[in-house]
């Protein structure tokens, strides 16, 4: 699948699911697939796409070493792409307009933007995609997984 890479955009919880705890079944099977999705971005399989609110979210995040390590993972795996600021900045607030938190229209907008996969592990907000004109598909990982038939 080298040629024509896919465009694939983690919001910050899925970043997050390694940390959280394993002893849930459905936690572990989304870190499974998030754990699988990574490596197919290190063979280059799929891009990566970073956004200024993921760095925003990130530097945040309380737990030094789970701060670092999101970090590392992103400077590493992930790719910024150039987008219309001021465009990404309307849509993220046409998407707060529909009930869409700051953050979650943010990553969206962006990912709009990059024609990218928006993946997620937030039930409620992938419900609120498919109920609005999101323009790009959201899933969480097991089911990009199970889409790209990934192994």
């Amino acid at each position: 699948m080298k040629k024509g890479k896919k465009y694939i955009y983690l919001d910050v919880c899925v970043l997050c699911h390694p940390f959280d705890d394993q002893t849930y079944l459905r936690i572990r099977l989304e870190t499974e697939a998030v754990n699988l999705i990574l490596s197919k971005v290190k063979n280059e399989d799929y891009r990566l796409i970073v956004s200024p609110i993921h760095w925003e979210e990130i530097k945040v995040i309380s737990e030094t070493f789970e701060r670092i390590d999101l970090q590392e993972r992103l400077k590493t795996l992930g790719k910024s792409i150039e987008v219309d600021l001021a465009s990404a900045r309307k849509r993220a607030e046409e998407l707060c307009d529909l009930n869409f938190g700051v953050a979650d229209a943010a990553h969206i907008a962006f990912a709009e933007q990059c024609g990218a996969e928006f993946i997620s592990c937030d039930d409620s907000l992938i419900k609120r995609c498919s109920r609005h004109n999101i323009k790009i598909w959201c899933g969480n990982p097991v089911a990009f997984c199970e889409k790209e038939r990934l192994r």
